[in-house]
């Protein structure tokens, strides 16, 4: 997969209460969430944010609690991929399992700048800021976690699994 957006930039131990605020956990559609996404953080975010734009972030992005909320949320503003140096463990693992890529580069953060114009291949883990001209390789994911994302996450891709099974008996 491949993506192309404006930089959204953070800082570290950016939390799941940031990126959805408790207040809002009494639903869980995403396009309400969408419309919440970051508001404690930075309160311009969703009037900024168009499909397709890309968060960049430093250490622990998606730190607290387990929620799925957060990376629902993120996906659902319009955000193709976040890039950070590195992710809390439960968040990474939410974010796989609903569709959205997250990618760890360290040294793309340290370089990219908010409002930069970023293309990200997923598939192959480059990176490159058009602003600069400046490529950087992370680590692609592994060809069953590349299907997970493209299928829409771990529910669309089980429900198409189970389907082909059935159909195959």
């Amino acid at each position: 997969m491949k993506f192309n957006g404006t930089v959204f930039r953070y800082g570290r131990d950016i939390d799941t209460d940031v990126i959805i605020p408790a207040r809002y956990l009494n639903t869980s559609d995403p396009a309400e969430l969408a419309k919440h996404c970051l508001e404690d953080l930075d309160t311009t975010f969703v009037k900024r944010v168009k499909p397709g734009d890309i968060i960049v972030a430093e250490e622990n992005f998606g730190c607290g609690s387990s929620r799925e909320h957060a990376p629902v949320a993120i996906k659902a503003a319009g955000v193709s991929v976040v890039i950070a140096k590195s992710f809390a463990r439960i968040f990474y693992r939410n974010a796989i399992n609903i569709g959205l890529p997250i990618m760890e580069c360290p040294e793309a953060v340290d370089a990219i700048h908010e409002g930069d114009v970023v293309d990200v291949d997923a598939d192959t883990g480059v990176i490159t800021d058009e602003t600069t001209g400046a490529t950087f390789q992370a680590q692609p994911f592994p060809p069953f976690i590349q299907e997970i994302i493209n299928e829409g996450g771990l529910v669309a891709r089980t429900k198409r699994l189970m389907a082909q099974k059935n159909a195959e008996a």
